[in-house]
């Protein structure tokens, strides 16, 4: 046990929350990357609704996505938002996979992680969340994602200073918590901030943690 205190949050919130049924499945890691591509900046009911307006158009593999036209790509991603920018990064980064890395995300995610991670981040359009939910959920990497869920939570526990960047989170987080629990504590805050502690009125006096939470009330 690295952290009572942090323990104590994690346990209560796997208490609460059901780890969802995907956490489980094995997504092929080129579909992990397209689907966190999409997510970027938007709710997961519109990243699953594009996702499968683009399956339902396309294989989901790197040659046949580089090919495309774009606007047929466009289309098929319009209910996630910026369908413009996200379908010119996904033909960037097909293109990439299929010349650099033969057409094989699994060559990048068989490099030691700091190698993977500087590689995936160097993509157009990737960015070091976006790496690190490939490397978790498809290579179970040591590293816990931050979104914006992540980011106000732990900060609000106190588990990363306020001013604290995505890395200093990232690797606050992972020094208080033993990495089997990589997963559960990303997903586990994601569903605490959606439901409990939300940005503008967290509802703190219905918190299951509030007890843990320094921040509470405030």
């Amino acid at each position: 046990m690295k952290d009572e205190r942090a323990e104590r949050v994690l346990d209560t919130l796997r208490e609460i929350f059901a780890m969802p049924k995907w956490t489980k499945e094995n997504r092929n890691p080129f579909e992990t990357l397209i689907v966190t591509i999409i997510s970027q900046n938007t709710a997961d009911r519109n990243t699953a609704r594009a996702f499968a307006r683009l399956s339902k158009r396309f294989e989901i593999k790197p040659d046949v996505l580089m090919k495309a036209e774009t606007n047929h790509i466009e289309d098929a991603l319009k209910t996630a938002g910026l369908y413009r920018s996200k379908t010119k990064t996904i033909k960037q980064v097909s293109q990439i996979i299929l010349e650099n890395f033969h057409g094989s995300v699994q060559t990048i995610l068989s490099l030691p992680f700091e190698k993977a991670r500087n590689t995936l981040i160097q993509m157009p359009g990737i960015g070091p969340k976006t790496a690190d939910v490939l490397l978790l959920f498809s290579a179970a990497q040591p590293t816990i994602p931050v979104d914006t869920h992540v980011n106000r939570v732990s900060k609000r526990l106190g588990f990363a200073s306020a001013n604290a960047n995505y890395e200093a989170v990232r690797w606050s987080l992972q020094s208080l918590y033993e990495q089997r629990d990589y997963l559960a504590v990303h997903v586990l805050l994601i569903a605490h901030g959606r439901r409990y502690c939300k940005a503008r009125k967290p509802l703190c006096t219905q918190c299951p943690v509030n007890k843990y939470c320094p921040s509470r009330g405030l």
